[in-house]
């Protein structure tokens, strides 16, 4: 898959903004400093399409961009410890609204390759098992270790979250580690999707021997 030009849509601060459109929907999670915009702007092929912080916590709307073949949803970062408890509940019902009243096609994991995952990456991981939602499960920031490494801490991420080795695509934004993978990956997704959209034919034959 090619992504000729990324454009930013809109922000949502909660239900009443969410997006709807006829393009499939692909959904970007994570904690808070996962590296979510840098993992979006590796994927555009752009260096500025979603803004990036150093200060963890201060996405708190819903980012959609146009991809082309898919409209992506940048969910708040979830997880940071140095906001109010208002703040974290309002973050949870922002994701869980979303959830919700939004049409996924295929959702983004993302967690740190370099960390255990935390509780609230399990909790994500089990949201979207319980709203069937197929997703795939990607680890930043690889570049933060050894090469020979990354691909035996990728698995372990994986099999503390309960999926196999294989199930999980090691990124990197600074060296563009996994990004055709994880394109691969999308593109799959919205092939499936589109075949299960598309109406099945009645089988009309009889057999007349009944």
């Amino acid at each position: 898959m090619k992504i000729v030009n990324a454009t930013f849509i809109t922000s949502a601060a909660d239900k009443r903004g969410f997006l709807k459109s006829d393009k499939p929907i692909i959904c970007v999670a994570g904690k808070s400093n996962v590296g979510k915009s840098s993992f979006i702007n590796m994927l555009a092929n752009q260096k500025k399409l979603a803004r990036t912080s150093n200060t963890p916590g201060r996405t708190r709307l819903v980012n959609y961009f146009d991809f082309g073949n898919f409209i992506l949803a940048d969910l708040p970062g979830y997880g940071f410890a140095k906001v109010s408890k208002g703040e974290k509940e309002k973050w949870s019902k922002t994701l869980s609204d979303f959830f919700a009243f939004t049409k996924i096609t295929h959702a983004i994991s993302l967690v740190d390759i370099r960390h255990d995952p935390t509780e609230e990456d399990k909790m994500m991981i089990q949201l979207l098992y319980s709203q069937i939602i197929p997703f795939t499960l990607v680890a930043t920031k690889a570049d933060k270790l050894a090469k020979s490494k990354v691909k035996t801490q990728a698995a372990a991420v994986a099999s503390k979250l309960g999926l196999a080795g294989g199930n999980i695509i090691a990124t990197s934004a600074e060296t563009r580690l996994g990004r055709e993978e994880v394109l691969d990956a999308i593109e799959k997704a919205l092939q499936i999707g589109l075949s299960l959209s598309q109406p099945q034919e009645e089988d009309t034959n009889t057999d007349d021997g009944e």
